[in-house]
């Protein structure tokens, strides 16, 4: 059979959630507003299909720029080049500081 060329290709095993990690998120994770300047980690929620970035910006870290509609913008690097993700909240997560960075 020919290959196909969608967005999703070849994430069988990268979109795949565990046997109780199944379904939807809780309503906070969709709730959650996130500020210019946050720092964020790009993790794509199989479970919600609109606003999912592409399969290579899966683990990527970033900075929120700003808000778009209900997404939010965030730069990251790619290798030594700078580009700018469209991804709504349900991907994002948010990078927890050290203690010592807080004080």
């Amino acid at each position: 059979m020919p290959q196909t060329h969608g967005k999703r290709i070849k994430t069988r095993d990268l979109f795949s959630k565990e046997v109780r990690e199944k379904g939807l998120k809780s309503l906070s994770k969709f709730m959650y507003d996130y500020k210019e300047g946050d720092e964020v980690i790009i993790k794509i929620d199989p479970s919600v299909h609109s606003g999912i970035p592409f399969r290579r910006f899966h683990g990527k870290r970033g900075k929120i720029i700003e808000k778009r509609g209900r997404a939010f913008l965030v730069k990251i690097l790619d290798g030594n080049k700078e580009k700018l993700v469209i991804a709504r909240p349900e991907h994002l997560v948010l990078v927890q500081k050290n203690a010592k960075e807080k004080n």
